[in-house]
């Protein structure tokens, strides 16, 4: 396993920095199994602000997770899909819902402990 190094250039800290944030995984989970359109994609993630759901949006395209497909009709109808970069995520996303599925009662039982303590 490559260890995280101490700088900028570092591979695994820009990867962490693309998802790491409270919304991004959630947006790509309401994507995983559908090509979606904006507010259905809304509907699933659930209290996001139209303007988060955006800035979300954009960033996925921007690093080449998400594609976005307008179509020239009136009213515009965008659709919204995982590119295959996107989807090669969807792993370790699964095996991160796994892992919280199974030791979440643990961890809420330490920041129990914890507080006690506190």
């Amino acid at each position: 396993m490559e260890r995280v190094r101490n700088d900028d250039f570092c591979p695994s800290r820009a990867a962490i920095d693309m998802i790491a944030d409270k919304w991004t995984v959630l947006v790509i989970c309401g994507l995983i199994d559908s090509v979606r359109r904006y507010n259905e994609l809304q509907r699933i993630v659930g209290t996001i602000s139209q303007k988060v759901l955006t800035d979300t949006l954009r960033k996925l395209e921007r690093d080449g997770l998400v594609k976005r497909t307008v179509y020239p009709v009136v009213p515009p109808k965008v659709e919204y899909e995982l590119t295959e970069l996107g989807q090669s995520l969807v792993p370790l996303i699964q095996n991160l819902f796994g892992w919280a599925a199974e030791h979440m009662d643990v961890v809420k039982k330490a920041r129990q402990q914890y507080a006690a303590t506190k």
